[in-house]
């Protein structure tokens, strides 16, 4: 394959989302640079077994592509490109940027990254890239430049992925210039930065530009990056550092258009704090994301990260572009997923919204940190492995389903709102509590909404709601341009807006409101909060809860925060049962329009989130079809003809009979489903239903 001369494909650039495929893309992370031509024969071999039709190739191979600063060598990647589109494999390939190679390193020093602590790294691990440096900046769009104009000709590619789990951050010199210059963007005068920042504040005025320093524990922080003495500084920073590593994307996605209008995508970690993946959205041509879940117990977990994924494109599907088909290599203890929870959890994927399976990695490393990484392959090579065994089962299911699910949208009447600026300034903040984190609060609502079978979209702040019947907010501790507005409008037309403790706290630049908590939210929720208190976590503030059934009321817990609600029209579902502050508030529903604003003012047990948010539900009668079948999970997705999907996925370890709701197909088996009959799921057992018209 020829190098061409102007560097421009035929097909010329337009505008991309999905990529074209026949049926869900099966396969995986495949690095044959790492291994003699004998062991690729073997590997397509069992491919074939496995019904393995995608490969991402290249992802690390910069070392390979530009040996030197002036030197391209795309001999390896040619053959390795050549091999997988004669063997009939859709290719996803990667510009090969997502670790820099050592010459490049010790040529251009300035391409490492200074850390939080101010000391300069010397070539070494992957993510060690300064976002900031020309030089990295140039040869990195060069090279997905080369790498685009030499295969775009290439039928088999049906996608192209930029970088690798961009993450960390960088405080060297250059980002110090770089952050500055986003801040006169932002700001436009230091007059306006100084009054967003608060500097009057411990005689923190600037009076010129150059005297801003990034925030690092050289400057203002102790005892590591959440304790700041300035929040609006490192929250700028954070949200700096989140743009400099999308200019890097969108760098080499120039690049690329140059030559292809296929898809570029880039492989994102989910609920991964230091990005900002909702700024990053509308550059992704399609999310894509890999799958890593800190435990092999956490179902409700990996579902709010497929829906917030899938969330970041307008309910566009994703990819699933990596997961372990056994077990991972980068945690203290890598738990080994049991028979049956590979398939199970690739499943849960394609009922959120994955319109691609796929795995890291193909054949298991024989070096280095992930050499005891779970693979489809292991060092050995056979193919008579349990794990390889659950994955040929899954290609030939999914090689059953074919296109069934291809662009299949979640008719979600439910929105939780996930917002990163809420996520660090909580958690950068003095005060109440440093033992409160946003992602577990945010968890928690979502976990009562997934017991209940609840079709869910995970959304920004700035989504338009006036599709939803509920938006939870939990944590919604920024409130940010018409957010309120937008809320109310929600409970005005008949909705219900649930949020928590800790929410409408602060504005965009992190400062207080000059009102009473919460903030501009205060009316929709018809309260106020003059006091609140943090205790340790071995302290529990029972509170009492009305259950919406007749009198009957349930006692839960309470920990770590406790704000003391004055009612401002307000109706007290929920009291404190202990303390100075017994008999208070601790759980309201105000009246507002035609609709209602519910208020948890305490850190509730599951026990207690979930009997709050199943009164919500009850109310716009969204119980899912089986809300009190413990580990059953219930999705459904709409084909773009309007076909019905339903998703029945059991977490359990035994197996679980049910009724059916609807009359249909089983795309799995093949089987007739009717209403009313009774359907048995396996341990880790899933059903896809295709409902019959009408």
């Amino acid at each position: 394959m020829s190098e061409r001369g102007d560097g421009v494909s035929e097909r010329g650039p337009k505008s991309a989302t999905l990529p074209a495929t026949a049926k869900i893309p099966f396969g995986g992370d495949y690095n044959p640079e790492q291994w003699p031509d004998e062991v690729w024969k073997q590997d397509y071999r069992l491919f074939d077994v496995a019904r393995i039709d995608t490969v991402t190739l290249g992802v690390f191979v910069w070392g390979l592509t530009q040996p030197a600063p002036d030197v391209y060598d795309f001999s390896m990647l040619d053959r390795v490109v050549e091999r997988a589109s004669a063997e009939g494999r859709n290719i996803c390939l990667a510009t090969g940027t997502g670790a820099h190679p050592a010459w490049l390193a010790r040529a251009f020093p300035e391409v490492t990254r200074t850390d939080f602590e101010g000391r300069r790294h010397r070539f070494g691990q992957r993510h060690n890239s300064c976002p900031s440096s020309p030089v990295f900046r140039r040869l990195s769009a060069e090279l997905a430049r080369r790498v685009a104009a030499r295969y775009a000709d290439n039928p088999s590619i049906v996608a192209w992925h930029v970088g690798n789990e961009y993450g960390g951050a960088c405080y060297c010199d250059r980002c110090a210039v770089g952050f500055r210059n986003w801040l006169r963007k932002q700001y436009g005068t230091l007059e306006a930065l100084n009054a967003a920042w608060y500097t009057t504040f411990w005689s923190h005025t600037f009076s010129d530009w150059d005297e801003i320093e990034p925030p690092s524990a050289l400057t203002e922080h102790w005892r590591g990056p959440n304790h700041t003495a300035f929040q609006g500084i490192t929250l700028d920073y954070l949200r700096f550092m989140s743009d400099a590593m999308l200019a890097n994307f969108r760098d080499e996605k120039a690049a690329i258009r140059e030559s292809s209008d296929l898809p570029v995508t880039t492989n994102l970690m989910g609920m991964y704090r230091p990005i900002d993946y909702h700024r990053w959205a509308a550059d992704l041509d399609f999310a894509s994301w890999d799958n890593y879940p800190p435990d092999d117990r956490s179902p409700a977990r990996m579902a709010l990260a497929h829906d917030l994924m899938r969330g970041l494109r307008d309910g566009q599907p994703f990819w699933l572009m990596e997961q372990t088909p056994s077990y991972t290599a980068s945690r203290d203890v890598n738990p080994l997923k049991r028979p049956g929870v590979m398939g199970l959890w690739s499943w849960q994927a394609v009922a959120h919204g994955a319109d691609a399976v796929l795995f890291f990695q193909m054949r298991a490393s024989r070096g280095a940190c992930e050499k005891y990484h779970g693979a489809v392959i292991g060092h050995a090579g056979h193919g008579d492995t349990r794990v390889f065994r659950e994955v040929t089962q899954l290609g030939t299911e999914l090689d059953r389903l074919g296109d069934a699910t291809l662009g299949a949208r979640t008719p979600a009447r439910v929105a939780l709102l996930f917002d990163w600026d809420s996520w660090w300034a909580l958690e950068i903040s003095d005060g109440p509590s440093r033992l409160v984190r946003y992602q577990q609060v945010v968890l928690d609502y979502y976990q009562a909404l997934w017991d209940a079978g609840v079709d869910v979209d995970v959304v920004p702040v700035t989504k338009d709601l006036s599709r939803y019947d509920v938006v939870v907010a939990p944590a919604l501790h920024m409130l940010k341009g018409d957010l309120p507005g937008r809320l109310e409008a929600v409970a005005e037309r008949g909705g219900s807006v649930l949020t928590t403790f800790l929410s409408g706290r602060v504005d965009e630049h992190d400062n207080a409101f000059l009102m009473d908590v919460p903030g501009p939210l205060g009316p929709l929720m018809g309260i106020r909060i003059d006091e609140w208190d943090a205790r340790e976590p071995e302290v529990v503030n029972p509170v009492r809860l009305h259950t919406g059934t007749g009198e009957v009321e349930v006692e839960v817990e309470a920990r770590l925060v406790f704000e003391l609600v004055i009612p401002q029209g307000a109706e007290v579902l929920g009291t404190y049962q202990a303390d100075f502050y017994a008999g208070t508030p601790a759980v309201t529903r105000n009246t507002f329009g035609a609709g209602h604003g519910w208020y948890v003012a305490a850190g509730l047990d599951q026990v207690g989130v979930t009997t709050i948010v199943r009164q919500v539900l009850a109310h716009h009668d969204l119980l899912g079809p089986y809300p009190d079948t413990p580990d059953l999970e219930t999705t459904v997705r709409i084909t773009p003809d309007g076909t019905r999907l339903v998703f029945l996925l059991n977490h359990r370890d035994q197996p679980v009979e049910l009724p059916a709701r609807s009359d249909g197909t089983d795309l799995l088996s093949g089987e007739p489903i009717a209403y009313g009959q009774p359907v048995i799921l396996d341990p880790h057992g899933v059903l896809v239903l295709r409902e019959s018209a009408g």
